[in-house]
């Protein structure tokens, strides 16, 4: 407002300035001619005092100061008084000109907050062994990518020589949780692992699927080693479904666009795999698994029926552990897995 009184205070001195030039004249000869004389020249020097000072303040505002009063704005001296931060149109700050959040800031941090707790949820739903398998091939494919493709040949694939005399015992289980660097094909298969190892640890509990596991790394590293495969990640995740196709094989399931036998699941994987990668050799893991999973599968489940001995049962103690209220047979926790896959004939509407 101070622009706003200096330009009264120019326009007061000219108007009394004017008076005078026009009773000069006119020269008036009225009684009151004397005294209206003195008064004018009074108000003369009051106002070239308040001119001198007003001219004085008008030089020290600034042309963008004197607009922004008289538009309403805020000045800088007011911002430097607000602690210097004014609000403006772009500005990227996650609080208003008053000092509140905004609400489309508060809204997208609840957001945020709200997607990495589902996500968090739905990893730890995720049943034990399962969640710990998917984990240790996100962390093997990550000292994958840091460490590039020859150090993790040389460090991580499996090696007899070093396993055995260097005693580097971890090399069976990174060669069983590596699945090569992220792309299609390494998505398609961590989605099966989860899949058919979350179905297998349900239909028969964590001990049992532990044993599964540690039979199915001990098996396919001796056929790897016969066969020169560094890595049988996806060995493991075939040795799953056949283990899953053999107890139901004849139902019937959707794969891609199909439906099928359950039993020729494992094939249709292969194949595949086969045409994708356009040579033959990408069936060898898949073959590898087909056998080392149906060698659990016949002295898990056959050979104890023809009178032979169940020697991969889980001990008690790991039954103890893992599965402490486990009061259903194998064969029910297996129907109950994989009812959502059955799929009836249906009925005609109108029909009782």
């Amino acid at each position: 407002m101070r622009s706003f009184h200096v330009l009264l205070s120019l326009l007061a001195a000219y108007s009394t300035a004017a008076i005078h030039e026009t009773s000069i004249i006119t020269g008036s000869s009225s009684s009151n001619g004397a005294s209206f004389f003195r008064t004018t020249r009074q108000n003369l020097l009051v106002c070239r005092s308040s001119c001198s000072s007003s001219i004085t303040t008008m030089k020290r505002l600034t042309t963008a100061d004197i607009m922004l009063e008289l538009r309403g704005g805020a000045s800088k001296a007011r911002g430097k008084r607000k602690g210097g931060k004014t609000a403006t149109l772009h500005s990227t700050s996650k609080k208003t000109a008053t000092g509140k959040k905004k609400v489309g800031a508060a809204k997208k941090a609840e957001e945020d907050k709200s997607a990495i707790s589902d996500t968090m949820q739905k990893y730890k739903s995720i049943l034990p062994l399962t969640r710990v398998y998917i984990t240790l091939i996100g962390v093997v494919t990550l000292l994958g990518l840091l460490l590039g493709e020859e150090l993790t040949q040389t460090l991580l694939a499996l090696d007899p020589i070093r396993t055995i005399y260097g005693l580097e015992m971890w090399r069976p289980f990174t060669a069983a949780c590596f699945l090569g660097p992220p792309s299609i094909g390494w998505l398609m298969s961590a989605y099966y692992l989860f899949e058919y190892g979350s179905s297998l640890e349900r239909a028969y509990g964590t001990a049992q699927h532990l044993i599964f596991l540690l039979g199915q790394v001990l098996l396919l590293s001796i056929f790897s080693v016969l066969f020169g495969q560094p890595f049988f990640a996806n060995s493991v995740i075939t040795a799953m479904l056949h283990v899953l196709s053999r107890s139901m094989p004849n139902q019937k399931v959707k794969w891609l666009i199909f439906t099928v036998p359950y039993w020729t699941l494992p094939l249709g994987l292969m194949a595949s795999d086969v045409l994708q990668a356009g040579s033959a050799a990408a069936a060898l893991p898949h073959v590898l698994g087909i056998l080392s999973g149906h060698f659990y599968f016949f002295h898990k489940f056959v050979w104890p029926k023809i009178g032979g001995e169940d020697w991969l049962s889980a001990p008690d103690f790991l039954v103890q552990r893992f599965d402490p209220n486990a009061r259903k047979s194998s064969k029910e926790a297996l129907s109950n897995a994989l009812k959502g896959r059955k799929r009836g004939k249906g009925r005609k509407l109108g029909s009782a």
